[in-house]
């Protein structure tokens, strides 16, 4: 997990998560902070445990703190935040040391994390889709009722 630590200690990365933080410095629905990615990491780690898939935790760390890094691009200047942070994860991934296989699973898992489609896949792809869905405690959210998100899509249990 040596490179995943290089990740979190990244010049990029602590550059991202602080524009991050300042895009949303008065949102007051869900963040795109360390605490959910690491909340989504943790989550897909349990998955992953439970449905034996085999997934690296070092991959599914990488995505999970990598998945959003992106998101201060969309409120700048539109850019889908999963096509942002799939475009600003290779150059961390690659710093950090991981290989060309890993770099593109996890790209691919950073670019799908919105896609409906990837929601079965028994890859890491599926995994990140889950665990940033059932990260989101909509059940005890304050703002819930103001959210946006369709009712469908809203985490309403309490366990995984």
């Amino acid at each position: 997990m040596e490179k995943v630590q290089r990740i979190w200690e990244s010049k990029a990365y602590q550059k991202y998560l602080k524009k991050n933080e300042k895009a949303e410095k008065k949102r007051k629905f869900c963040k795109h902070n360390a605490v959910h990615f690491l909340d989504v990491a943790r989550i897909a780690v349990i998955l992953n445990m439970r449905e034996q898939l085999g997934v690296s935790e070092e991959w599914i760390y990488a995505a999970a703190l990598l998945h959003d890094i992106g998101r201060w691009k969309q409120y700048e200047d539109g850019t889908s935040h999963e096509e942002a942070s799939a475009v600003l994860a290779p150059e961390i991934l690659s710093e950090c040391g991981f290989d060309e296989e890993a770099c593109g699973a996890i790209v691919e898992a950073i670019s799908l994390h919105r896609d409906g489609a990837v929601r079965e896949r028994k890859d890491l792809s599926g995994l990140l889709y889950r665990a940033d869905k059932l990260s989101r405690a909509c059940f005890a959210c304050t703002s819930e009722k103001e959210c946006n998100w369709k009712d469908e899509k809203k985490n309403r249990s309490l366990v995984i």
